[in-house]
Parts: C-alpha cells; sequence; structure tokens
C-alpha cells in the first residue's frame, strides 16, 4: 500500500514539475518578447516628445517655412512650379530644421 501511494506522489510531483518548467518557460518568452518590445520604442521626455525645441526655434521653422512659401508664390509665375516647389520645401523642412538645429534629446 505504501509503495503504491509513493508512486502515484512521484507520478504527481513528476507532473508539477513539467507543468512548472511549462510555466516558466511562458513567463521567460513573455518577459524577452516584453523587454525586445521596451527596446524598440522611442524614449520620450516628460513632456511626451522625442525632441524638444524652444517656443522661439518652433515659432522661427513656422515664420522661415512660411516666408519661403509667399517667396515661391509670389516670385513664381508658373503654377506648376509653385506647386512642385512648395511640395519641395514641405519635405524638405525637417531634414533642414535637423541639420541647422541638431537633435537634442
Amino acid at each position: 500500500m505504501s509503495k503504491e501511494r509513493a508512486r502515484r506522489r512521484a507520478e504527481r510531483l513528476a507532473v508539477q514539475e513539467r507543468e512548472k518548467a511549462v510555466r516558466a518557460r511562458r513567463v521567460a518568452r513573455r518577459e524577452r518578447r516584453r523587454t525586445f518590445l521596451k527596446s524598440l520604442k522611442p524614449r520620450f521626455g516628460r513632456d511626451g516628445r522625442l525632441y524638444h525645441r524652444s517656443r522661439r526655434q518652433r515659432i522661427g521653422i513656422v515664420v522661415v517655412t512660411l516666408l519661403a512659401v509667399a517667396a515661391v508664390w509670389t516670385l513664381i509665375p508658373d503654377l506648376p512650379l509653385r506647386i512642385i516647389l512648395t511640395a519641395m520645401l514641405v519635405l524638405a523642412v525637417p531634414a533642414l530644421v535637423v541639420v541647422v538645429l541638431g537633435r537634442r534629446s
């Protein structure tokens, strides 16, 4: 009788150990996935923005861009050329801002 109980207890313990190992692998996989996804997310500042510009810098960027667009629309007589230059300005301004003002984190 005691041998039978010992055998059943050994089987129960073996099943518990297998379940514990499966659970540990799941938890480890979840942690690895969580840390990997956390490493992919960009780090934001306290106010939620990636890069910080002062109010003066942001106003300057907008004013210079609007002045350039206004110059294009007043000095260029051809409408398709105006549209193309305006599109190029809109696409080029972010790159120019990074080159001129740099990126601060």
